[in-house]
């Protein structure tokens, strides 16, 4: 007989916003404007990610809805439909999403990922994106955006080697995401 295993349990509402308000305590500390945009954003990951690229350049162009330095923070499981050939993964796809709608704008870096160290498939948590992201792949003769439609973006990252590597942290509160805007 074999031992019976737990369920994770799901984390409470007031987790996954505590959560936040943690990560943003930290952002204001290092003199960031922290923007809580929600603790439960749903969604296909892909499509999650072109809104928070638009919310970004809405703060780099216009400093709406705040003037930079600021950080966009949320959590919530996205969803992947997997229809090609790669593995999923929320947090990567929505981080490789993002980066081709920010298409290298300058100053806008990102991170996102799970908290218990697994995204998707994969044994790792997520991955970052930086300005430079989209050329650093060009330069590998990576597409990013056939990578995206093929739901490859593990391996998008893991040539850049821009993974998030955490290993089991035997908690499951929520996804995270920030996204942080630093002014000219």
């Amino acid at each position: 007989m074999q031992p019976s295993r737990a369920a994770k349990p799901a984390s409470s509402p007031l987790r996954k916003q505590a959560s936040l308000e943690a990560a943003a305590g930290l952002a204001g500390a290092a003199g960031y404007r922290p923007l809580i945009l929600g603790d439960a954003l749903e969604g296909e990951a892909k499509e999650v990610g072109k809104v928070m690229a638009g919310i970004a350049r809405q703060v780099a162009v216009h400093g709406q809805p705040a003037p930079a330095p600021c950080v966009l923070i949320s959590g919530g499981e996205t969803t992947v439909t997997v229809g090609g050939g790669g593995r999923g993964g929320r947090n990567v796809e929505f981080l490789l999403s993002l980066a081709v709608e920010l298409d290298g704008r300058p100053r806008i870096f990102a991170i996102a990922g799970d908290t218990d160290g697994t995204d998707g498939a994969e044994e790792v948590a997520g991955a970052i994106v930086t300005p430079d992201s989209l050329e650093r792949a060009r330069q590998l003769g990576l597409n990013a955006r056939a990578l995206l439609a093929d739901n490859d973006a593990h391996g998008f990252f893991r040539a850049l080697g821009d993974q998030v590597i955490t290993g089991p942290t035997l908690t499951n509160i929520n996804d995270f995401r920030a996204v942080l805007i630093n002014p000219e």
